[in-house]
């Protein structure tokens, strides 16, 4: 099993709505690097959901992966702010998977928490400048993660 962090606006979707869904297509990736990654992605893989552009910016839940391979059906679609021309259905540029809610964790990990205890070699998303919004996480990482979600960082 893998492990990724995939971010999303809460605006524009939450965790809270992929609670609500059940499972979602994660679309409108455009960046080729993150594309990449999603190709990678297995049926069981995990993903820590991280809201960005919120105050604080973190990762507030997890879901699985369930389905892979996909073409992301935004690119087709010309009225889609993610539409691409050059893509084909015979011939797509960008694919995507389908996610399951697994869990909304009690307290977020801020990335301020995430900076103190990772540097950025360990994880991505702790990188200045780092934007891509779906990233590999080593499983060490993933597992420091997991034991951190039930403790209130915003206390300390």
């Amino acid at each position: 099993m893998n492990y990724w962090l995939m971010k999303s606006e809460p605006l524009v979707y939450s965790i809270a709505d992929l609670q609500r869904q059940s499972e979602t297509i994660w679309d409108g990736v455009r960046n080729y690097q993150a594309r990449n990654y999603l190709r990678q992605m297995l049926p069981g893989d995990l993903a820590f959901f991280y809201h960005s552009n919120t105050n604080p910016p973190g990762i507030v839940g997890l879901m699985r992966v369930v389905k892979t391979g996909i073409a992301d059906p935004t690119q087709f679609e010309p009225k889609s702010k993610y539409f691409d021309p050059k893509s084909s259905p015979e011939s797509p540029r960008w694919q995507t998977v389908v996610v399951e809610f697994v869990e909304t964790f009690d307290h977020p990990i801020s990335l301020s928490t995430l900076r103190e205890k990772f540097t950025p070699e360990e994880l991505m998303v702790v990188r200045p400048g780092n934007r891509l919004s779906v990233i590999p996480v080593p499983e060490v990482v993933a597992m420091k993660i997991q034991g951190m979600k039930t403790f209130n960082w915003a206390e300390m």
